[in-house]
Order: C-alpha cells, then sequence, then structure tokens
C-alpha cells in the first residue's frame, strides 16, 4: 500500500506538470543560451572582419607603402612597418605580397620571400575582400587588398588577419556572464515552478490526471443518478456544487453554481443552515411548499477545511401520509375506546335487566345511543365529503376519551367542497390536533370547537380551542418555521402540524387569519378550484 501511495503521489498531476515545466525550462535556457552564443560569435566575426578590413585599407593607403612596394627592396620598410603595426593593433599577421604572391612581410622573417597561401583573384581585381582561411599559422580570418599605384594599377597586395583561437578566446570571455546568467534564470524559474506545483498539488489533493478524470465521471454519474439533493459550499460561503434536484427542490437560479450563498436568497432554516456550516443531522425543516430533510457534514483533508457537503430529502408526501396515517391510529384508538365503553355499557344494560330494570336499562342504552347517532346523522346529512366526516366523528370520539369536549358547530355544512379529500384531512386534522394539545394544557373546562362551511366560492375551516392562547410573536412565526409549543422530545415531525397547513392554503390561493388572546382562533379560507401548482 505505501508503494501504491509513493507512486500515486510521484504520478500526481502536480508532479507532472513540476517537471514538464523544467523540460521546458531546460530546453529554454539552453536554446537560449545557444542563441546568444550564435549571436555573439556572429557580432565578434563581423567585428573582426570590420577590424582587418578597416586596418588594412587604410594601411594599403599609406604613402610610403605604395612607394615601398615599387622600390628595390620592398621588405626592409614593409617588415619593420607590418610588425609595428601588428603589435599595436593585436593582430596575428600583416603580410604585404607581390601580385605573383611573393610575401614582403610575415611575422616569421623566415617566410618572407616564399609564397602567399590564401585567395587573392578578387584583390587582384581590384576588390578588397573578407575570408576564413587556415594558412601557415592555423586557421583565420582575413582581409585581402589591393595596393594600387598612381595611375590605378594593382602593385602589390595586403592580407591582415587574425587567428580564430584568438577570436575564440574573446568570444568564451564574452560569452562568461551568460553562463552564471543562464544557471541563476534557470533555479529562479525552476524555484517558481516548484511553488507553483506545490499549490497545485494542494489543490488536486494530490491526485493524479487518471485518477482526476475518473473521479469526475464517478461525480458527475452520481450527481446524474442520486435521488437527494447535493450542495456543496466552500468556507467563505461560496457555491461550489449543486446537482439538478437540489436546484429543484430550492428553486435556485442555473447561475447558481459559482455564487455566494447569501445571493441566492434562500429562506430560512435552509440559507442560514448552509451559511454556518454547522454539522445537521436528519433535521425536518419546512422550505416554500416542501418538507425537507436536511443533513450536514463539513469536509476535512489533513486539518484543513475545505467547505461543507449538504444532502437534501423531499419528505413532503412522506410527512402528509404520515399525518393520515396519525388520523388513522386516532380512529383506530377512538373506535377502541368506543368499543370498550360499548362493552361497559352493554353489561350495566344486561345487569339492569337482570336486576329487574328493563325500564331503566333501555333509558340507559337510548340515551347513549341517540347522543351518538345525532351527532353521526348530523355530520352526514350536511357534511357531504365522507373523509371530512369521518375525520370529524373520530376526532370527536379521540377528544372525549382525552376529556376535552370537542363541538361542531350548528352552521358546519359542507356540500361540495372542491377540495381534494387528502388536502380536507391535512387541514382540519391538524388545526384539530393543534386544538385538542392546546386545551388539555390549560385548565378545565376543555372544549374544541369546530366550524366548516361552504360559501359562494371558498371553504370556510375555523377551529377555537380554550387553551392559553398565543403571543404576539408565536402569531408572526408560527407558520414559517415548523413552530411548535410541544416540549416533548424525539416526537417525529414535531412542529410540521401548522407548516403543512400553510401548504394546503397556498395550495388553493387561501388565506388565515389567527387570533389568540382568550385562546386561540385559526379562521381559514381555501378557494374552490384555484389550486396552485
Amino acid at each position: 500500500m505505501r508503494d501504491s501511495r509513493a507512486r500515486r503521489s510521484r504520478m500526481s498531476l502536480a508532479r507532472q506538470l513540476f517537471a514538464l515545466q523544467i523540460v521546458l525550462l531546460l530546453l529554454l535556457v539552453v536554446t537560449s543560451a545557444a542563441l546568444v552564443f550564435l549571436q555573439v560569435r556572429n557580432d565578434n566575426r563581423k567585428d573582426t572582419e570590420h577590424q582587418v578590413m578597416t586596418l588594412a585599407s587604410g594601411l594599403a593607403e599609406l604613402p610610403e607603402v605604395r612607394r615601398a612596394v615599387t622600390g628595390d627592396d620592398p621588405s626592409a620598410v614593409l617588415q619593420p612597418l607590418a610588425e609595428s603595426v601588428r603589435r599595436s593593433t593585436d593582430t596575428d599577421f600583416i603580410v604585404f605580397m607581390a601580385p605573383d604572391r611573393t610575401r614582403y612581410s610575415h611575422t616569421y622573417p623566415e617566410l618572407i620571400g616564399e609564397r602567399f597561401i590564401g585567395s587573392i583573384d578578387r584583390a587582384l581585381a581590384g576588390e578588397p575582400f573578407t575570408e576564413s582561411y587556415e594558412g601557415m599559422l592555423g586557421p583565420s580570418i582575413r582581409a585581402v587588398v589591393p595596393i594600387t599605384d598612381d595611375r590605378g594599377e594593382v602593385s602589390a597586395l595586403l592580407s591582415i588577419g587574425v587567428l580564430q583561437k584568438k577570436i575564440g578566446a574573446e568570444l568564451s570571455r564574452r560569452l562568461t556572464p551568460v553562463i552564471p546568467i543562464s544557471v541563476g534564470a534557470l533555479m529562479l524559474a525552476g524555484a517558481g515552478s516548484w511553488l507553483i506545483s506545490q499549490r497545485l498539488d494542494r489543490q488536486t489533493l494530490g491526485l493524479g490526471a487518471e485518477e482526476i478524470t475518473r473521479l469526475y465521471e464517478h461525480h458527475d454519474a452520481v450527481l446524474r443518478t442520486v435521488r437527494e439533493g447535493l450542495l456543496i459550499v466552500s468556507p467563505r460561503g461560496k457555491l461550489i456544487l449543486v446537482n439538478d434536484h437540489a436546484r429543484q427542490l430550492l428553486g435556485l437560479p442555473a447561475d447558481a453554481e459559482g455564487r455566494p450563498v447569501q445571493e441566492l436568497d434562500l429562506s430560512s432554516p435552509v440559507g442560514p443552515l448552509l451559511t454556518s456550516g454547522s454539522p445537521v443531522n436528519d433535521r425536518l425543516c419546512v422550505y416554500g411548499d416542501r418538507v425537507l430533510v436536511l443533513n450536514q457534514e463539513r469536509i476535512e483533508k489533513n486539518g484543513r477545511r475545505l467547505g461543507t457537503v449538504t444532502t437534501l430529502r423531499d419528505h413532503t408526501e412522506l410527512e402528509v401520509l404520515a399525518g393520515e396515517l396519525d388520523s388513522a391510529r386516532g380512529f383506530a384508538e377512538a373506535l377502541r375506546s368506543q368499543a370498550h365503553e360499548s362493552a361497559n355499557r352493554l353489561h350495566t344494560v344486561v345487569t339492569m335487566i337482570e336486576l329487574g330494570r328493563p325500564e331503566r336499562a333501555v333509558e340507559f342504552a337510548t340515551v347513549e345511543l341517540a347522543s351518538a347517532q345525532a351527532l353521526a346523522d348530523r355530520l352526514t346529512d350536511e357534511v357531504q365529503e365522507p373523509a371530512l366526516a369521518a375525520l370529524l366523528l373520530g376526532k370527536a370520539a379521540q377528544a372525549a376519551e382525552k376529556g376535552v369536549e370537542l363541538e361542531i358547530t350548528d352552521d358546519t355544512a359542507v356540500t361540495e367542497a372542491g377540495i381534494a379529500p387528502r388536502d380536507l384531512v391535512t387541514l382540519v386534522g391538524n388545526l384539530v390536533d393543534n386544538a385538542i394539545e392546546a386545551a388539555l394544557a390549560a385548565p378545565p373546562p376543555r372544549r374544541v370547537t369546530v366550524t366548516a362551511r361552504t360559501e359562494d366560492d371558498s371553504l370556510l375551516v375555523r377551529v377555537s380551542d380554550s387553551g392559553a392562547g398565543l403571543d404576539g410573536e408565536a402569531l408572526e412565526s408560527m407558520f414559517t418555521r415548523g413552530w411548535t409549543t410541544k416540549t416533548a422530545s424525539g416526537a417525529r415531525g414535531q412542529g410540521l402540524g401548522l407548516a403543512l397547513v400553510r401548504q394546503v392554503i397556498d395550495r388553493y390561493g387561501g388565506d388565515v387569519e389567527v387570533s389568540g388572546h382568550a385562546g386561540a382562533v385559526f379562521t381559514v379560507r381555501l378557494y374552490r378550484g384555484t389550486t396552485s401548482s
């Protein structure tokens, strides 16, 4: 495993880029040095050619030189002159010669009188020129110029040269500063590349190109297939990543990625949670018309915080179904209680008959039956929605079992509600449950009053209780944050009842009024046939 980690580290993208940069820097420095060398060598050659041509042309124009080449003993005059000029100009040879190549002067006197080695044809034609040639002293750069008499005819030739080894020494002297400069530039650029590679290595977490590609492919596949909303936020509060499901759940714009979370206008509690970066585990929250389960964890590596990852699950339908299940469970409990009470009453009736009091037995049985039957008959006649009628009957029995009187007002009359049965159960069930809880928390008498009636284009639902009422702060927040007055911990969906009520109200473009001075009174109006998506 250690070898594989080391191999991965060596093959990280940052290290590959660093190696590539070093190779490029070497090529750049070597190429630059080679170009400088060629340029300096070319300039040095041109300077040497210019030097020897200028010197030769000037020396060939001297009157004493012209006289000497036509005299009886040219060497006697020209050899001392040539050596004097050679030493003073730091050239390697100055050769005066006859048109037939016979030397009049030379650096080595013993070579005087011998033939000159090199090209002279262009000079004999009256054209001065320079050339590179390997003569008696070695390779050199020389200039050959004609010496003309008063009539303009070539009477002699002059060649002045500098040996290549001296030119090489001068070239080395000029290039000496280039080497440390090139090495320094290479070291400085290498250090900069190393720092950049270290930063890149931290940013890419030491991964190689293939690993990054594979992670991206997996990451893209997960984002496309995961059934949860996923968001990643940087330590500075910028939204780095959001998948399509999270964008749909939160209503985020298409350009949300890369923007600060505070600019996205995310309402509470999702917005503050994303910016806080605090760990959250399975927190139920209400966002718009949805019930979301939110989890948030910090991302850290080697003690360095990289941001937070947040997942969202839509539990709206699940919470609605759970509410309906709670209502059904309440119905079942109420029926169980009624069955128990019915058994007690039956035993009482049988005992009365056995005691010879049949008249009292009939009276006892008919009074209890008439009371329950009257409520059932009235709801059946006045409430045409079976789900709502069953709900009210069940809540009445449930309230009675808990010692709370549930009164359904005489003006309750629901014809064609125009509201989905599920929404009716959610709305009325949560309002009545909250009212029963509030009444139980207050001293007797404990009472809940329910009114439901259809009007011209709307359904009116009013639920009041004999509880302690609500303060002003509660009126402001009860529908917005999953508000609750319950103190028990661990209850499923605690604080979501009124949030679900708000969802139903918003879905039908309705409104709600709440007063809370002497017991809470909730008045909800839903407009039939105006459901909003």
